[in-house]
């Protein structure tokens, strides 16, 4: 799934791998495969100029574009950034080494909330160590919408037909209809996921214009869609920063909602083991951390003190996350959502 909005993902490609260096003298390399523009610029120089070394970097815009490259074969790779149902299979898998708490001090800064999200593959941050809790949500824009009920009932709402669009990301849509009948959006009893298919075919479908996993931040920007479910920071890319409060209201619904924790891992063959476990240690002081999350404008929820050193106001509160759950790998039972997503689009048709 691809999070960010496809101008920046356009530039991403268009320069591939970036290098950082404070100098042209033969340097050991440091070597990040990450989400676009992930980690900001000025982090990355300031951490090839403190433990001299060059940083390069080669950037993916999904989970599956990354696992697939590095399954395929791809080396070289030191570190990466998986969200946490890749990370738990590539744990799995044996693609990534143990933490070495010795070079992490600080670790102390890691919300022990974030660790508890990760309980089912890696509580103790063994193989991983979490870089940012992300929520999906319900962004409607203030000046279109008047009166709604911070629910996935406004999906129901056939006076917003033609105006509204879901995520095209079947676990994501899937999800937020599961969630709003009571379910786990992890669960993989047939009839609750029946039940949340029929939700969305009977109920939502014929009020959405379509199915939308990129596109929909233009869209709400542009004032054509009205209400999106999906991820904040691909409508708040799109909306002139001086507008973010007038224009958009992005909530967590009542009844929870899907959310993505990635983590940084490293990888079995890095070649600069103590350069990685540095990055990550780094990544985590409080004054760097501000740094990615005003980048970003995320709330500082993985690391308990970035939020003192942070200049801008993120795009939610940190306190949505609590009603968050993650997306998490349920094996061959996927097979099943698939089954059932392609009905929901052949309704769409």
């Amino acid at each position: 799934m691809k999070r960010f909005n496809s101008a920046r993902l356009a530039a991403a490609a268009a320069v591939l791998t970036l290098f950082f260096s404070c100098s042209r003298e033969k340097k050991e390399t440091f070597n990040l495969y990450n989400w676009s523009y992930y980690t900001p610029d000025s982090v990355l120089e300031q951490f090839a100029r403190e433990y001299n070394c060059t940083v390069k970097v080669d950037y993916f815009d999904s989970n599956e574009m990354m696992y697939a490259k590095l399954r395929a074969g791809a080396k070289g790779y030191d570190l990466t950034i998986p969200s946490q149902d890749y990370t738990s299979i590539m744990i799995k898998q044996g693609m990534v080494q143990k933490i070495d708490h010795s070079q992490f001090p600080n670790a102390k800064y890691i919300n022990p909330e974030a660790l508890k999200k990760a309980a089912a593959y890696d509580p103790d941050m063994t193989w991983s160590v979490p870089y940012c809790l992300a929520a999906s949500g319900i962004s409607v824009n203030r000046t279109k919408v008047k009166d709604y009920e911070k629910s996935y009932s406004i999906f129901s709402r056939a006076d917003l037909g033609g105006h509204m669009t879901m995520m095209d990301d079947m676990r994501v849509t899937m999800g937020s209809a599961l969630r709003h009948l009571g379910y786990s959006l992890n669960t993989t009893d047939e009839a609750q996921l029946r039940e949340a298919a029929g939700l969305i075919i009977r109920e939502w479908r014929p009020n959405l214009v379509k199915f939308d996993a990129e596109g929909y931040g233009k869209s709400f920007a542009s004032g054509d869609f009205w209400v999106c479910d999906g991820y904040a920071e691909i409508v708040f890319a799109e909306v002139p920063e001086e507008k973010h409060d007038e224009v958009i209201d992005f909530f967590v619904p009542e009844e929870g909602s899907a959310a993505y924790l990635d983590s940084m891992v490293i990888l079995k063959d890095a070649r600069h083991y103590d350069l990685a476990m540095k990055f990550i240690d780094f990544s985590h002081r409080p004054e760097i951390y501000a740094q990615f999350c005003d980048a970003l404008k995320f709330p500082s929820y993985i690391n308990t003190e970035a939020g003192k050193y942070t200049k801008k106001k993120p795009m939610y509160p940190a306190e949505l996350l609590e009603k968050c759950e993650l997306k998490m790998d349920v094996g061959e039972d996927l097979s099943k959502y698939d089954a059932l997503w392609q009905e929901i689009r052949f309704s769409a048709e």
